[in-house]
């Protein structure tokens, strides 16, 4: 046995994700392909798991329940962020139509970018506690929805 094939039999067998890795069928030519690694789309996740735990930090506190919430300074830091991330999605939107490619996703950011002002307006205009949790409730579920589009695999299309 030359020395080469024992050491790559040594490495297969010490490392159970190579082992892995070499089970998995090769990449189909043409397959989707995520964007999530790409800067844009990768600043897009963060920012929406941020601003999402935000929300969910502020149910968990009881936030809604302040009847000058939305008036505050740490809302309006919050509010530009979300604005900020609107046109981030966006902008992906745009990159995605103008390479031609996925199309779903490509309308759920521009869905995303158009929803996200009014459910701040929700939250803002709310005309009690329990409006203002279901605004933010939904806001939340924005946010969430934004990471997982983007970081879900890619599908071919239908």
């Amino acid at each position: 046995m030359s020395c080469g094939v024992a050491l790559a039999v040594s490495l297969l067998l010490s490392d159970p994700a190579v082992a892995a890795a070499a089970a998995e069928p090769p990449a189909e030519a043409g397959a989707p392909v995520s964007v999530a690694g790409e800067p844009l789309f990768a600043d897009i996740v963060a920012r929406s798991g941020e601003l999402h735990g935000l929300v969910r930090g502020w149910l968990t506190a009881g936030a809604a329940e302040q009847a000058d919430f939305a008036a505050g300074g740490e809302y309006a830091a919050f509010r530009s962020r979300a604005t900020e991330l609107a046109a981030l999605d966006m902008q992906g939107h745009l990159i995605l139509k103008e390479r031609g490619t996925d199309g779903d996703l490509k309308c759920i950011l521009r869905g995303i970018a158009e929803d996200m002002p009014k459910r701040l307006e929700a939250v803002e205009s709310a005309g009690s506690p329990a409006e203002r949790r279901v605004a933010l409730d939904e806001l939340a579920y924005l946010l969430n929805d934004n990471v997982e589009v983007i970081t879900a695999p890619p599908q071919p299309p239908v």
